[in-house]
């Protein structure tokens, strides 16, 4: 688009003359056509769901290989619990039948392709991020993804945030990391992922895992899972699907 027809669109969008999801497509950024974020998930990056009902969300990173995945997928199975995954596009292209067993039974969100600091990228840069994110996580599950994005390393800025938003995704950052990830040789070990989770308890929680290692095979916060869930039920909290917060 021309810089002429850009600043029209710009005033029409400011007039309120211009549905969002047109200004996105004239612009050339992607839509998705499931469907959509609700207007309390854009325009910040959101670490509480919008609910005063002792609800949780669970939901794990996928950035590096297949460790935990299977007995993560066997504990959410076992209990009948949702959860959502939040994959790289390059964790995608390297593992496609991992993402298309969680995919059949679970949300898929975008952690980007390549995982790298978005402040320090263009929004041209951005945008092919999550347009190739979002490509490869299709074509290894063969479902529709989500609308929703979580930023690497949770590092968000406004701009970033916006750039997101126009695309199409909602920003679903966390409201709690479990640390899982560092292992024991970070100091970590199941029992303190999971009491990082359970003093996070609050309505609307979202709690951030990982599955895969860094080359150890020790999955912590496979481990942590039930010890999560349980103290989260026994307080009267309920494990609900992050797919319940989209409008259609």
């Amino acid at each position: 688009m021309d810089i002429g027809r850009r600043a029209a669109l710009a005033a029409l969008l400011a007039a309120g003359l211009v549905p969002c999801a047109a200004a996105r497509a004239a612009s050339g950024a992607s839509v998705p056509s499931g469907p959509r974020p609700p207007a309390s998930l854009l325009g910040s990056e959101i670490r509480r769901l919008p609910t005063s009902r002792k609800v949780v969300a669970l939901t794990f990173n996928a950035a590096w290989d297949e460790a935990g995945i299977d007995t993560v997928l066997a504990e959410l199975r076992r209990r009948e619990l949702p959860a959502t995954f939040f994959p790289t596009g390059a964790f995608a292209d390297a593992h496609p039948a991992a993402v298309r067993t969680i995919g059949a039974a679970h949300g898929l969100g975008n952690h980007s392709y390549s995982h790298p600091y978005f402040q320090d990228l263009s929004t041209a840069q951005r945008v092919q991020e999550v347009r190739r994110a979002d490509a490869a996580i299709r074509t290894a599950s063969g479902t529709e993804p989500l609308p929703f994005f979580r930023f690497p390393y949770s590092a968000t800025t406004r701009a970033s945030v916006a750039d997101v938003n126009d695309l199409g995704y909602a920003a679903i950052e966390f409201t709690a990391d479990t640390n899982g990830y560092l292992g024991p040789q970070g100091g970590m070990s199941a029992e303190a992922a999971a009491e990082r989770a359970i003093d996070a308890l609050a309505p609307g929680a979202i709690i951030q895992m990982h599955v895969g290692s860094n080359g150890d095979g020790i999955v912590l916060d496979a481990e942590a899972l039930p010890l999560i869930v349980d103290a989260a039920e026994s307080d009267g909290y309920t494990i609900v699907d992050l797919r319940d917060f989209l409008v259609a």
